[in-house]
């Protein structure tokens, strides 16, 4: 049954789903409507909305291109290379290996999420390739599944914002402690459930044997080593750039940082920290400078259509925003909640708000001040509701193609490949996600 309702949305998913691109363009055009017909906002004031939060996001893309980058590079050194090739070596027919690309991709994205994009991607193409017979698409598919325990892990946004001091909400409910997010008993089982779920539910929609569709082997070249050879006539500036000292120096300074600060404020990881451990570790086994530029700048590549859609989806975000279409939205669910029905009607509320905005950060902005206020009114878990914003997010990311572009890039595929795959997982995931908000 799993296999049929895959193959159905993969049908539909071939001829209905538009280039991630148009798709943010058809998504601003359905704001700029929605904006004018359901509010009391001219066509005028919704493109100004639009133009003047185009730009917004410039910082919060950054880091999470910082992310992305940093993982990447870091999965692209050599130790993790050939762990991961140590542990692709553990499957041995393709359902080993789709089950394997799942698990290892929800536990690498709970540790980290542009890790896990990225590690994911990188290990589906080495199933593949000691693999043949295994399903190309479905395997990227299976890696970007993972992609469904970010927020309930150690750099999930929304819990590590509503942590920090000076959050947008902190004044409205105090810091809320990620004691009461991601380390709550209903957090635990909700990401575990899922890093066991998802490789079994790959495992079900695998295709049969005549509908397998085969890796294109160009796909599966290796990178280029980072590493570079000097010769004895090397230059002082070569030998600067790749000197193994310098590499030690910055990570030296990375760890002595990192030991002091969560020394000091105890576990508490937020972007920045976690940018600068995978910085750290990454240019340490990498060993030199100029490697570790390398290694970004192939990184780098993924970027591209992260880069140009942000914009898009700020400009989104702030008609959203300032129009009140995300508040309405949100009220909508809200207004017919009680205190126990609260955080999963917000669930289903985050994933509308995320076609529009696919961001925990972008969530927590638009829906914090309506749904905060809600929880403390109604007298829910103000910790469950935060996170109740954060699993809509992560759950409608499978029927939201922006964040799978990163693993597109590496597996050298399109969006249509792999989403049909994605919206049976995200079908199939639902009950997880209700049990753990309304009854733990």
């Amino acid at each position: 049954m799993v296999g049929m309702i895959s193959k159905f949305f993969t049908n539909i998913v071939n001829k209905y789903l538009p280039d991630p691109l148009v798709f943010a363009i058809i998504l601003t055009i359905l704001m700029f409507l929605l904006g004018i017909t359901i509010t009391p906002h001219s066509a005028m004031d919704m493109v100004n909305m639009w133009g003047n939060g185009f730009w917004n996001l410039l910082a919060f893309a950054m880091q999470m291109a910082l992310v992305l980058v940093t993982g990447h590079a870091l999965a692209s050194s050599s130790p993790v290379k050939r762990s991961m090739t140590m542990l692709a070596s553990v499957a041995k027919t393709p359902a080993q290996g789709v089950m394997l690309v799942g698990f290892s991709s929800a536990v690498a994205c709970a540790i980290n999420w542009g890790f896990g994009l990225v590690v994911g991607a990188m290990f589906a193409r080495e199933v593949a390739r000691r693999i043949p017979k295994a399903d190309y698409r479905l395997l990227i598919a299976t890696a970007y599944m993972g992609f469904m325990t970010w927020h309930g892990g150690l750099s999930a946004s929304i819990p590590l914002v509503a942590a920090t001091p000076g959050n947008p909400m902190e004044k409205m409910c105090g810091l809320v402690p990620i004691s009461s997010t991601i380390f709550s008993a209903y957090n635990i089982f909700i990401t575990v459930a899922l890093i066991i779920l998802i490789p079994f539910l790959a495992r079900m929609m695998m295709p049969k044997e005549d509908q397998i569709v085969a890796v294109d082997p160009a796909l599966l070249e290796d990178e280029a080593a980072m590493t570079k050879v000097l010769s004895d006539d090397a230059t002082l500036a070569e030998r600067l750039e790749e000197s193994r000292i310098l590499s030690l120096v910055v990570g030296a300074f990375g760890i002595v940082y990192l030991v002091a600060y969560f020394a000091q404020k105890g576990f508490d990881l937020n972007v920045n920290t976690v940018n600068l451990l995978f910085l750290t570790a990454g240019i340490l086994l990498h060993k030199t400078p100029m490697a570790y530029v390398r290694a970004i700048t192939a990184a780098a590549r993924g970027t591209a259509g992260i880069l140009i859609q942000f914009p898009f989806y700020a400009g989104i975000q702030m008609m959203m925003e300032h129009s009140g279409l995300g508040g309405i939205i949100t009220n909508w669910f809200i207004n017919i909640a009680n205190a126990q029905t609260f955080p999963v009607l917000v669930f289903f509320s985050s994933a509308i708000v995320n076609f529009a905005v696919p961001s925990g950060g972008g969530h927590w902005v638009v829906q914090g001040p309506f749904v905060i206020p809600a929880a403390q009114a109604l007298g829910a878990d103000v910790g469950k509701a935060a996170m109740a914003i954060a699993y809509g997010e992560e759950w409608m990311n499978m029927a939201q193609p922006f964040w799978a572009l990163p693993a597109l890039a590496i597996a050298g595929l399109g969006v249509r490949d792999i989403m049909g795959y994605c919206v049976t997982a995200l079908l199939f995931s639902t009950l997880i996600f209700v049990i753990g908000l309304v009854f733990l």
